[in-house]
């Protein structure tokens, strides 16, 4: 069996990193990963590693060679040709280097896989994890590394969270990163691994489970190499938290392309697909399920009860989400006695006590809270969907901080429904940004309840 790289700490928390190919040339993808790190105010020290440098790059004293650096070296981050790469993995290992991230492509991906096995081989001989190669490498917002060669101002940088991402693919990758900060949601750890000629899928896997910054797992693999190690894992990891996955390559045409892309093994998607329902993960179709079920699990409580409260100020939509609860395999809750006369009380005559449960177009802050605060006690009542129309007259910013106060206090999962333009967009930022999850359709908000819990009910045993 190959290697295994349970700790990956000096790769995610370097207090020193040695960048292999550092450059002044702004074209050169060593120049702009160094610029990252100076650009994100990483406080560790830094290493411009250059056989051509004379002096200084970017401010700071360049080496020729990583053994002419005389201090500890916790991460190299290699950015050179691909066929130069084996002899600097061995100049890093004899110089006692922790850790590597090789962001060079040219290896297995396109049919160079005899220089890949060297690479691994020359690792492994120093027992040294590697992230590659043919990758973006890592990102930590918490320690400030960035070996994204990626200029700053062509992504949005996620704000600090709780949930970490993998990805086999560095534009997937990308992409997803690119659109975590803007659903308002936070990153732990970001990891792209490419080949994974070293550290893989199971590694990284192993090492997020039991990572404390980490709340959820989110993964995208086109393939996994130690297939039983793998479910071993995710026994384990599973148990701890949510993995949310998606997987490329499942007709026979991406599972091609998948292999000339990261050289993965894609094998057959029936069997991965039996693994993960096996095994507790949670299944994305495609990236907006991906980044919808990362919000929820992010963001609420857990819950193995299927009985759903829709709150709307909108009747139409209140049919839509009702089709949605029961295309996912949930139901709508049933009112208590109780609830139904406390409602009754304190609702309009022209409000039907009734689920969904229509507030009326002219429905405000007030009329939000008084629902919501009847059915949180509730006890035939296991999570809300509630649905806010900004266009109406009632709805402002009141309701929106109403609907954070309940999202984010109640003891039950909460979603919030908004369709709508800027003034919409404006309320949902507001929102998502204080840890309420808010989705574009009741089709994409049952869903994510859903996904929340199928976990609930795995987790449980049941």
């Amino acid at each position: 069996m190959k290697t295994k790289y349970a700790d990956l700490t000096h790769i995610m928390s370097p207090k020193s990193v040695a960048i292999i190919g550092a450059s002044d040339n702004p074209d050169k993808i060593g120049h702009v990963i160094m610029q990252n790190y100076i650009d994100e105010g990483y406080e560790g020290k830094i290493y411009p590693v250059n056989l051509n440098s004379t002096g200084q790059i970017l401010g700071h004293k360049a080496y020729k060679r990583v053994r002419d650096i005389k201090e500890p070296i916790d991460l190299a981050v290699i950015a050179i040709p691909a066929e130069a790469v084996p002899a600097v993995i061995d100049e890093c290992g004899k110089a006692k280097v922790k850790g590597a991230v090789v962001v060079s492509g040219g290896f297995a991906e396109v049919g160079n896989a005899k220089l890949e096995e060297k690479l691994a081989e020359t690792a492994n001989k120093y027992s040294m994890p590697v992230i590659g190669p043919n990758c973006l490498g890592v990102m930590d917002p918490r320690t400030r590394i960035d070996t994204l060669f990626l200029p700053t101002y062509k992504i949005d940088k996620p704000k600090i969270g709780g949930v970490s991402f993998a990805s086999q693919s560095g534009a997937v990758g990308s992409s997803v990163l690119d659109m975590i900060n803007n659903e308002g949601f936070g990153l732990a750890r970001f990891i792209s691994y490419g080949n994974a000629a070293v550290v893989d899928e199971v590694d990284i896997l192993n090492y997020l489970s039991d990572d404390n910054d980490t709340r959820v797992v989110v993964f995208y693999i086109e393939g996994v190499k130690r297939g039983r190690e793998f479910i071993e894992v995710a026994k384990k990891a599973t148990m701890k938290k949510p993995v949310v996955i998606i997987k490329g390559g499942v007709t026979e045409a991406g599972a091609t392309a998948a292999h000339s892309h990261t050289a993965a093994l894609a094998g057959s998607h029936e069997a991965y697909e039996a693994v993960f329902r096996q095994y507790g993960f949670t299944t994305a179709k495609d990236i907006r399920d991906l980044l919808n079920f990362a919000k929820i699990f992010e963001t609420q409580p857990l819950t193995t009860g299927n009985r759903v409260a829709i709150i709307t100020n909108g009747g139409g939509t209140g049919v839509l989400a009702t089709d949605a609860l029961y295309q996912h395999e949930l139901r709508l809750a049933e009112l208590s006695k109780d609830t139904e006369k406390r409602l009754r009380k304190e609702m309009p005559q022209i409000v039907n006590i009734r689920l969904p449960l229509d507030l009326v177009g002219d429905a405000d802050d007030k009329r939000y809270s008084d629902a919501l605060s009847a059915l949180e006690v509730d006890p035939n009542v296991d999570a809300f969907m509630v649905i806010a129309l900004f266009q109406t007259p009632g709805a402002d910013s009141r309701v929106a901080s109403t609907l954070i106060q309940y999202g984010t206090q109640m003891k039950k999962p909460l979603v919030v429904v908004s369709m709508g333009g800027s003034y919409t967009k404006a309320h949902k930022s507001m929102m998502e940004s204080a840890g309420v999850p808010v989705y574009d359709s009741p089709g994409d908000a049952a869903a994510s309840l859903s996904a929340l819990i199928n976990y609930s009910r795995y987790r449980k045993g049941m």
